[in-house]
């Protein structure tokens, strides 16, 4: 079955991608996830659109990833989220999303960063400082600090 990826797919490939799967992973899991979609003329299309936007987001080259590393870091103790505690205050009402880190960053004069990019290192639910890693490149991570408080 001949798909084009519409989602970035460990081991298959990047979303704009023509790739040949067989049938059943095609039909049953990439398809109704919404990874791919089937590839036809008006498909190839679509994948120009996808392209664009996988190039606009891409930090461009290991200089540029280490430029941003560097605007990172130097953010320092900006990065403070206020969230809504349980009664005794330690514990978060749900958890703080790689997306809201990603806002903070942007509010606080940090450069915008894909959501898809931070790994939080699981489920942020308690109040306090905790380590974040941002993957800008193949080999360049920065890592931030974000203080979260009750509010």
């Amino acid at each position: 079955m001949k798909l084009i990826l519409t989602a970035d797919v460990p081991g298959l490939g990047a979303p704009g991608d023509s790739v040949e799967v067989r049938d059943g992973y095609g039909r049953n899991y990439l398809l109704p996830q919404g990874k791919a979609i089937v590839a036809t003329k008006g498909a190839q299309k679509q994948v120009a659109t996808i392209k664009r936007a996988q190039v606009a987001r891409e930090i461009r080259g290991v200089e540029h990833a280490n430029e941003v590393k560097q605007a990172l870091e130097a953010l320092g103790d900006k990065l403070t989220i206020v969230a809504r505690t349980t009664g005794d205050g330690a514990k978060l009402f749900g958890s703080i999303t790689s997306v809201e880190i990603a806002e903070k960053v942007r509010a606080v004069g940090g450069p915008a960063l894909d959501r898809r990019s931070i790994d939080t290192g699981g489920h942020i639910k308690t109040v306090g400082a905790h380590k974040v890693a941002v993957k800008l490149h193949p080999g360049v991570t920065a890592q931030l600090t974000v203080t979260i408080t009750a509010g």
